[in-house]
């Protein structure tokens, strides 16, 4: 999408926004990759901000925008259950929107803090060139790498001939580290760990996946060098204080950000005129397990009780840990006869858990849904990009069973708008046929 086009898509969606409003927000979207479907976060991986950390499940701000376009009102409030990579609320800086966020992954938590913040200038690139300056003089001892909580192959000799991280390549991320932890500021500090954690993986010998980690295609030829960490790490910081330095300045500056289970977190918010969220899918994949690397070398999991801690704070959509669930009292006749299919089919599940978990999943939503009910501004509305999921060939319509159980959380389905089809697992084919749907829902 070029310029002009995402200034014709504003001036139409947006038209109450000032001049200068729709100019930020143009100029900050001049990076879009055309083509792509606004529901992926494709087109947004050149983006100022969101480029700082490249992030497969979010979507486009232009999804944010028009999905608000979409309301019959402009709000002045908008709340993100599940905040990921901070899109919904960093548009929403940009469209003089203030934002609330829940996000319980704490890395996942200061990226989008460290988006949404306003920074000194000259105190940050101080604070930069004295994490330069001592990592450069220092070098972090290995010695209690053995005794660390983290994965045994996090690290060089690793686990039967496979590691992570080389070891000298690992004792300069370290001590990396260990200069940022000293950054008096925690503004400051916040942003250069979120920028040391965007470079793990390139510097690993590892690739991520919706599944979790994969070892690379001859990845004992092609490992990285401490030097390769110092230059990442440089390059980095270039990219951030160029983009906070060119679309700093928001509409909306203010934004509240709430660390923790959205369960248990959407009781503390305030009244909101829109929750605009995409949770996580029912489709088995523990996220938790994508930012594995971030959470135990950035120093977010001190120990395997927090690792499991933070992984029941999620929601239940995949059964990778053992954990309650039970569900019961959902008025969805489309939810149970897909829970009796799949529980029809258990010999060619994968996991005999599978039929419960999908209960679970939705009685996870409609207590957030209910929750969110009581926060909702008289004339709101909640916007949800959810995705469907199959199982021994049962499909999981999450759009459908949702719009059943709106009036039971308080709320009218106006409309399940399909967005694009997604691609089943590798297991059955890799076909397009799962339903990628926006939901409207109303307070009754």
């Amino acid at each position: 999408m070029n310029a002009a086009a995402i200034s014709s898509f504003i001036n139409a969606s947006c038209p109450t926004l000032g001049i200068s409003t729709r100019h930020n927000f143009s100029a900050w979207l001049k990076g879009l990759v055309e083509g792509a479907p606004m529901s992926s976060n494709v087109p947004s991986h050149k983006l100022p901000f969101q480029r700082w950390y490249r992030f497969k499940e979010a979507f486009s701000p232009l999804m944010v925008a028009e999905s608000l376009s979409g309301l019959g009102f402009w709000p002045s409030t908008c709340l993100d259950c599940f905040g990921g990579s901070g899109t919904t609320a960093l548009t929403s800086q940009f469209l003089g929107i203030k934002s609330t966020t829940i996000e319980v992954n704490p890395f996942l938590a200061d990226l989008v803090e460290s988006k949404l913040a306003t920074y000194d200038h000259q105190s940050l690139v101080d604070d930069y060139a004295e994490v330069v300056k001592k990592m450069s003089s220092r070098s972090a001892s290995l010695r209690s790498i053995r005794h660390e909580p983290w994965p045994t192959t996090m690290v060089e000799p690793g686990l039967k001939g496979r590691w992570i991280f080389p070891r000298e390549t690992f004792r300069r991320i370290l001590t990396v580290r260990e200069a940022i932890e000293e950054v008096a500021s925690p503004v400051n500090q916040r942003l250069l760990r979120i920028l040391l954690g965007s470079i793990l993986v390139d510097m690993s010998n590892v690739v991520i996946s919706g599944k979790g980690r994969r070892y690379r295609s001859n990845w004992n030829s092609t490992q990285k060098s401490p030097h390769d960490v110092v230059e990442a790490f440089k390059s980095a910081f270039q990219v951030a204080l160029f983009d906070i330095a060119a679309h700093g300045a928001r509409a909306c500056q203010s934004y509240t950000l709430l660390r923790g289970d959205s369960r248990i977190e959407v009781e503390k918010v305030v009244p909101v005129d829109v929750c605009l969220f995409s949770p996580p899918y029912p489709n088995s994949f523990d996220y938790t397990d994508i930012y594995n690397v971030e959470l135990w070398v950035l120093g977010y999991l001190k120990s395997k009780a927090d690792n499991t801690k933070l992984r029941i704070s999620t929601m239940r959509s995949h059964v990778q840990i053992s954990r309650d669930m039970t569900w019961e009292g959902l008025d969805s006749p489309k939810l149970n006869r897909t829970v009796a299919a799949l529980r029809r089919k258990s010999d060619e599940l994968w996991d005999p858990h599978l039929p419960d978990m999908i209960g679970a999943y939705f009685a996870d939503l409609m207590q957030i849904l209910k929750s969110v009910r009581g926060k909702m501004n008289p004339g709101g509305a909640v916007l949800m990009t959810v995705g469907d999921s199959r199982y021994a060939g049962v499909l999981v319509d999450v759009g459908d069973i949702l719009c059943e159980l709106a009036e039971g959380a308080g709320y009218v389905c106006e409309d399940v708008t399909p967005i694009r089809a997604m691609k089943t697992s590798a297991q059955q084919g890799w076909v397009a046929s799962l339903s990628e749907d926006l939901v409207r829902l109303r307070p009754s």
